[in-house]
């Protein structure tokens, strides 16, 4: 074999996504919101960008009208940059604009007194209806621990335990007390921190600092109730048989009836497993929504973009002006040809976004018409790769538009994906949506009988009867993503004792 060194020239094609093209993609992913946003960066980077401005109350009162695409005249059609020519139509046609125009502009837009006040009036509203922080479950404590008389050294330890607590871990003490003591502690010094820690337990809310499940029920018991020694002993050593429904062995341990058993489960259900909880921060995102489908009067929907908050954009007419002033330099020239190529980009993306997301939604719709007449259980199967299709577009494209996208309907405002499930088919060949066999494999379970409630391959007989065709690992791993517990934990054993 002969070794040569030397070049070599090949042709090839490789794809590649040019910069504008990302802007196109990443504009059609956004949410009504994130655009807004995105245009208003845009807009103080870009001085050719404009708006249209008026009062959103009365749009008709516009302080600035910006002319239809197609009923523009010749000399207000929108520039497009041409590099190759030098752009010398669009030059050409700016230096012949009307001479009736006036001769002096202002790029900045000046805000009349009522709206600055209204403004004002508008950040003073949203600042004093801001959410004020809620108070952590530390605070909390701290608040409680100050109000009582109890030894510095003891409070102090106390401290220290409140602040290993954490909400989202349900307020139990993950820490060995030891642990909050300076290395050679004393045995007076761990006897400290154990009333240290009996005081912070003596706070509310109640069962709070425990360091198990077992000892947070515990702390939440009242001595004077009814069967206070009954839920004791099953607190203690038969937490692990009452979650398994292994109420027979608890039964011959304890010499407790079954019904008794029943009846304390049903006590210790009221009792909080994690009082820490209630102290989380929730945070509930509010959702806009980008679509807006509604049904006219022969009962058809029709889809419309709520985009009214988007605003208007086009070119600065200023700019327009300032490139037939005679010292225009080249610099200055290029500067905005440079703009005017980043404005129209940025306005036809928006302009593509719409039409997109439209085209889309009205295809999703058309789909799932019955899902949208009848509730959760008609939805039927639905990929991306059929809508992209039926629209004409990459399957990318649909998922893009998608993503973080939300549609009010008349049964609420549901996420686009929603719209999107897979299926199986049954014995006749028909399609039935995922959501579909959970909705009856939700029915089967609550319908059974409790004293004998079906297996998962007792659930996979009974949707092939309904002539849904599912393997058993699928009902069980839906069964298990709905919450639905096991037929042995499922099972009332009063009903099997009677």
């Amino acid at each position: 074999m002969r070794m040569s060194v030397g070049l070599q020239a090949r042709q090839s094609q490789v794809q590649k996504l040019a910069p504008r093209m990302i802007q196109s993609m990443e504009i059609l992913q956004m949410p009504t919101l994130a655009l807004q946003e995105r245009i208003e960066q845009e807009m103080n980077e870009n001085p050719l960008l404009e708006q249209q401005t008026g009062d959103p109350l009365n749009p008709d009162e516009g302080d600035d009208e910006v002319p239809d695409k197609d009923t523009r005249s010749e000399n207000e059609k929108e520039l497009v940059v041409d590099n190759d020519h030098d752009n010398k139509d669009d030059f050409e046609r700016l230096l012949n604009m009307d001479s009736d125009l006036p001769s002096t502009f202002d790029d900045s837009f000046r805000q009349s007194a009522n709206r600055m006040s209204d403004d004002a009036d508008r950040r003073h509203d949203m600042m004093a209806n801001a959410q004020s922080r809620p108070e952590s479950l530390n605070d909390y404590l701290l608040h409680q621990l100050a109000e009582m008389d109890i030894d510095d050294e003891v409070e102090q330890i106390a401290e220290r335990i409140i602040s290993t607590l954490n909400a989202s871990d349900g307020g139990y003490l993950r820490m060995p007390l030891a642990d909050l003591l300076p290395s050679g502690h004393s045995k007076e010094d761990y006897e400290k921190a154990e009333e240290a820690l009996a005081v912070v337990q003596s706070l509310e809310p109640s069962g709070i600092a425990a360091r198990n499940l077992s000892e947070c029920l515990i702390a939440q018991l009242d001595s004077s109730i009814e069967h206070f020694d009954e839920l004791s002993i099953l607190i203690r050593g038969h937490l692990n048989d009452l979650a398994e429904n292994r109420l027979p062995q608890i039964s011959k341990k304890t010499g407790f009836s079954i019904e008794l058993i029943q009846e304390l489960r049903e006590e210790l259900h009221l009792l909080n497993p994690k009082p820490g909880a209630a102290f989380l921060e929730t945070y509930v995102p509010n959702v806009t929504p980008d679509i807006i489908l509604e049904q006219d009067e022969s009962g058809e929907y029709r889809v419309r973009l709520d985009d009214d908050r988007v605003p208007t954009l086009f070119i600065s007419e200023y700019y327009r002006r300032r490139l037939q002033a005679s010292d225009c330099s080249d610099a200055e020239r290029e500067f905005i040809k440079q703009k005017i190529n980043g404005a129209q980009w940025l306005i036809d993306s928006i302009e593509q976004r719409r039409s997109t997301l439209t085209r889309v939604s009205e295809a999703i719709v058309e789909h799932q018409k019955r899902f949208l007449d009848e509730g959760p259980e008609a939805i039927e199967p639905l990929k991306m790769q059929q809508i992209a299709d039926k629209v004409g577009v990459h399957v990318t494209t649909v998922s893009r538009a998608v993503d973080d996208k939300w549609i009010q309907t008349p049964r609420g405002i549901l996420p686009l994906r929603r719209f999107f499930v897979g299926g199986t088919q049954t014995e006749d060949g028909e399609d039935v949506a995922w959501d579909t066999i959970r909705l009856k494999l939700q029915e089967l379970i609550d319908k059974e009988d409790k004293s004998k409630p079906y297996s998962d391959e007792n659930l996979v007989d009974e949707l092939k009867k309904a002539g849904m065709t599912v393997a058993r690992r699928t009902v069980t791993k839906y069964r298990k993503k709905m919450g639905i517990p096991s037929s042995r934990q499922r099972r009332d054993w009063s009903l099997t004792a009677s």
